[in-house]
């Protein structure tokens, strides 16, 4: 039997359209379930939605429908929306579902029966938006301790759960499970909730007197359950209705549930609890990512700033929004998202580096050898650097996929294309191609550079699925290519080169006017959508620049140099020390770009120094000239040159 992997998202709630949180947390999924499958293992993949509750209540009254017909309106969006950016999951989970509410009705009456729910008044403070009770001393000015909204006094007779009970059998369960709360530091932060205040009962149940929009209890029809308690019980439900049985000795316990920071308690202390109270084995990571910005502020529909992933894929297409959203950020961090940021990130490591490899390999390909993979030769092969590279690409992948570094991972497969892209400048294919005699290192060059990128395709695919496969058609490989190990591309396959993966966005033209939707990409059948508006410009007072004489210019010497190594400089989180070739002579350069670029990143490229500015010393080591970016006052990219060029050729 093949390893089982079953991994969830949370599910959402119907109370808005889906936005680019939602997207995040479904794409980080479909990325690890594409891997497991890829790996040959048994994956089952779910989400889906959380259709119950007071908000839901709430939005569906001011839409003037009933909830039901408010969900069945909402969550052919999310569907959709899935289908777009091709996730790849297994099961759609809807907590309307018929069979979820039996199952639901099922665990509370078994958790009843065993004692463990009991009924009791109760006055405590309530917050609407959250759906949940603060002791008096939780709330602070009035204010909900978690999302900061005005809380209300509320007096009633409530349904408790026991959950104050595995108190420390769950702080045993986390000390012993290094591994059960991820990051570190949502595992401390857990801990630290469990270990400094003593973890009272969980209210089960709202009156239908006041919320009527939930599953009836099965012990009194006079309520309803708290939509924690049903939501939460979606990943055990799913398993005993979704797939094929019997499914959940087959599934259970979870692999990874992934959550966003803000629901990491209620996963980790009442699910875990609720486990343990059902007799259930926990699952075996929960992990919490951090939240998304915009342009450094929160998101939010008053301020107008909520990212609709739908536009986003409109306007530059799936796999650069899926590439953009795991790239930019280790995962678990907070991030930024800017179209700027975006545009960067497609011109520089899509365009420049992905796009312009595959392109340059197979022109290559074309004018040299006839528009056939060509047979490499052993003796021939000036180095091993490039090869040794992409064997131990699908290794790394592994390691950082572990730990669910999809950023790192993303940046060892960019590794290896700026490594080849080096491979190429330093053979220069189109000198060798000049005598006859050379043809065996020809051939072997070309060959290495299309086998590096049949491997970055592979282990690429589980990020940019469109992507990877029309890599693999491009050099003439079916999907999925064959295998990780070197040799995978056999010589005598015909190539099909085809137009740029992707084009280069012109960032001269104002938000709206630049374009690069997913149908000006091979293989797509996506419609473009109405382009967004321009952004107003705000007004600015023309200032005066110095100016400078020609002869001032002069005097600088700007030359292109190829990136050789790179590594942080310690103790610094600005500086990067850089090892450049130059043609005729290799340097030392410590460049403040390590808030923009990790150093795997920026080998392989060909950038712009000064060359002849007097040596300096950064933090005690010396820097042999200066790094060319552009920014004000962060970089926000380096000065590269597009064209075949040798290192060290002047820049005018």
């Amino acid at each position: 039997m093949p390893k089982t992997f079953y991994i969830t998202t949370p599910i959402y709630y119907v109370n808005d359209v889906p936005h680019i949180g939602h997207a995040y947390t479904t794409v980080a999924a479909d990325v690890l379930a594409r891997y497991h499958r890829l790996r040959g293992e048994d994956v089952f993949f779910l989400t889906g939605l959380d259709e119950h509750g007071q908000k839901v209540q709430q939005a569906a009254a001011k839409a003037g429908v009933d909830p039901q017909t408010h969900c069945d309106h909402l969550a052919p969006q999310f569907q959709h929306l899935w289908t777009r950016l091709n996730i790849s999951h297994d099961a759609f989970i809807r907590t309307t579902d018929r069979q979820h509410k039996t199952f639901v009705q099922e665990k509370l009456q078994a958790l009843h029966d065993k004692g463990l729910i009991y009924q009791k008044a109760y006055t405590g403070w309530y917050c609407t938006f959250d759906e949940r009770f603060w002791t008096e001393k939780d709330v602070v000015a009035g204010l909900c301790p978690d999302c900061k909204r005005p809380v209300e006094q509320l007096s009633e007779s409530n349904y408790f759960f026991k959950m104050g009970q595995y108190q420390d059998r769950l702080i045993d369960h986390i000390r012993k499970n290094a591994t059960f709360v991820r990051p570190e530091s949502r595992r401390n932060e857990v801990l630290g909730f469990l270990q400094n205040q003593k973890l009272g009962d969980l209210s089960i149940s709202r009156p239908k007197s006041r919320l009527s929009w939930g599953i009836e209890l099965p012990f009194d029809k006079d309520y309803v359950t708290y939509v924690w308690f049903d939501a939460l019980v979606n990943y055990i439900s799913a398993l005993d209705y979704l797939p094929q049985k019997p499914s959940f000795d087959r599934y259970w316990p979870a692999t990874i549930h992934l959550v966003g920071k803000d629901i990491l308690t209620t996963h980790a202390v009442y699910w875990s609890t609720m486990l343990m109270a059902l007799e259930l084995p926990l699952p075996q990571t929960i992990f919490a990512h951090g939240w998304w910005t915009v342009n450094g502020e929160k998101m939010s529909k008053s301020r107008g700033n909520v990212v609709d992933p739908n536009a986003i894929v409109d306007e530059f297409g799936v796999d650069a929004f899926r590439y953009f959203l795991l790239r930019e950020v280790p995962f678990g961090h907070d991030g930024d998202f800017s179209r700027d940021a975006l545009i960067g990130r497609i011109n520089t490591d899509l365009a420049n580096d992905l796009g312009n490899l595959l392109n340059r390999t197979l022109t290559m390909i074309e004018r040299f050898a006839k528009g056939v993979v060509p047979q490499p030769s052993e003796d021939a092969r000036a180095d091993h650097l490039l090869q040794r590279q992409a064997v131990q690409l699908p290794d790394l992948v592994d390691e950082h996929l572990a730990k669910l570094e999809f950023s790192r991972a993303l940046e060892s497969m960019w590794g290896v294309i700026q490594v080849a892209n080096q491979h190429i400048d330093k053979n220069a294919p189109w000198k060798l191609a000049k005598e006859d005699k050379n043809k065996p290192e020809l051939d072997t060059v070309l060959y290495d550079a299309a086998e590096a990128l049949r491997i970055v395709a592979l282990m690429l695919a589980p990020f940019m699925p469109q992507t990877a496969e029309e890599l693999q058609r491009q050099l003439g490989v079916g999907a999925p290519s064959a295998g990780r190990q070197w040799g995978g591309l056999k010589p005598g396959t015909p190539i099909a080169k085809d137009n740029p993966l992707f084009p280069r966005i012109d960032t001269t033209k104002t938000q709206g006017e630049s374009r690069v939707s997913q149908d000006q990409q091979p293989g797509s059948a996506v419609s473009p959508s109405t382009p967004a508006p321009a952004a107003p410009l705000a007004a600015t007072v023309p200032q005066e620049t110095p100016q400078i004489t020609i002869e001032d210019f002069l005097k600088v010497q700007l030359k292109t140099a190829t990136v050789l190594s790179a590594e942080r400089v310690p103790k610094s989180e600005k500086l990067i020390k850089l090892h450049v070739d130059l043609g005729s002579e290799q340097r030392q350069i410590v460049a403040g770009i390590g808030k923009r670029y990790e150093p795997e990143s920026l080998v392989g490229r060909r950038i712009v120094i000064v060359a002849n500015l007097k040596p300096a010393k950064l933090m005690g080591i010396e820097s042999q000239g200066m790094v060319l970016a552009a920014g004000d006052k962060d970089v926000g990219g380096l000065v590269t040159v597009l064209e075949d060029v040798e290192p060290g050729t002047k820049v005018k």
